[in-house]
C-alpha cells in the first residue's frame, strides 16, 4: 500500500493529522489538476482561480469528512469531477447575477450570432457530461480521468478495472457523443 493510499484510509479513519499530510503531498498535484481544469474550461478573469479551486475542492471534501476512493488515481479522478462541480457552481452564479437573477428578461434580437460566454460554455460542458452519464457513467470518468486529471490510459484502466483498450475505446465513443451533445 502507497503512502497516499494508506494516508486516505487514515483520513477516511477521522484522523485529523492525516488529512493534513493528504493535502500536503497532493497539493501541487492538485494545483495542477485545477489549472487544466480552469485552463480547459476557458475561465477568463473570473473570481476562481486555481489556488481557490483547490481550497473549495478540499473545504468540499472536508465537509464531506471521507471520500471513498482506493488510491491516488481514483482520488485525483473524484477530485476532477468535484473540481468540476466547484467550477460549474461559480459559472451558475456568475450568470444568475450577470442576467438579474431571477429578474424578468428581455431581449434584443440582432440576428447575429453571438460567441457564447465562457460561463455558458461550461455549462453547456457540464450539460453534455451529465447526458453522457445517463448513457454511459463509465464515459464521464473516463473523460474526467484523462481530459480533466491527465491520468494515463493505464492509470485509468486500472482505477476503473478495465482494458487499455476499452479506455480507448471509451474515450473515442465519449468524444463523439460530447461532440454530437455540444453542436445541438
Amino acid at each position: 500500500m502507497g503512502d497516499i493510499t494508506r494516508l486516505i484510509h487514515q483520513a477516511n479513519g477521522g484522523e485529523q493529522e492525516a488529512w493534513k499530510r493528504l493535502l500536503d503531498e497532493l497539493y501541487e498535484p492538485l494545483k495542477r489538476l485545477a489549472r487544466a481544469r480552469l485552463g480547459s474550461a476557458r475561465w477568463n478573469g473570473g473570481t476562481l482561480d486555481t489556488t481557490g479551486l483547490v481550497h473549495e475542492f478540499w473545504l468540499k471534501l472536508q465537509r464531506a469528512g471521507r471520500v471513498l476512493v482506493n488510491d491516488r488515481e481514483h482520488f485525483m479522478a473524484y477530485a476532477a469531477r468535484a473540481m468540476r462541480s466547484v467550477i460549474v457552481d461559480f459559472a451558475r452564479a456568475r450568470n444568475a447575477r450577470r442576467r438579474g437573477g431571477d429578474q424578468e428578461r428581455i431581449t434584443l434580437q440582432t440576428g447575429l450570432a453571438a460567441e457564447p460566454a465562457p460561463d455558458e460554455q461550461i455549462l453547456a460542458v457540464h450539460a453534455a457530461l451529465e447526458q453522457l452519464e445517463a448513457v454511459d457513467p463509465r464515459l464521464v470518468q473516463v473523460v474526467e480521468m484523462r481530459y480533466f486529471t491527465g491520468l494515463a490510459e493505464l492509470e485509468i484502466a486500472r482505477a476503473l478495472g478495465v482494458t487499455e483498450r476499452t479506455v480507448r475505446r471509451d474515450w473515442v465513443k465519449a468524444r463523439m457523443l460530447l461532440s454530437a451533445a455540444l453542436r445541438s
